[in-house]
């Protein structure tokens, strides 16, 4: 049986995806949720500098970090937006 690890969202993403309009809620839930059985999908990108990877859905990019137990996802943000890279 594959492993299935932990999901956690900090508050920052919390209050960022519950900002989101209904379909692109759904778009990133349904990302996010699925990092879970896949947290290494063929589309995610090791972060520059920091530990943690993202990955892309739609409009929106995803930073989370990976552990033996826990996926953590701890910004959501535009893709063409560098705001989402701030204070890390």
């Amino acid at each position: 049986m594959a492993e299935q690890y932990a999901l956690r969202l900090t508050k920052s993403a919390q209050k960022f995806l519950y900002k989101l309009q209904a379909k692109q809620f759904k778009q990133v839930a349904t990302k996010i949720f699925s990092l879970p059985a896949n947290p290494f999908p063929q589309d995610c990108k090791s972060l520059q500098g920091i530990e943690g990877y993202r990955v892309d859905q739609g409009e929106f990019r995803i930073l989370y970090t990976v552990s033996e137990t826990d996926v953590e996802v701890f910004r959501i943000g535009k893709r063409n937006d560098d705001e989402v890279y701030e204070n890390l």
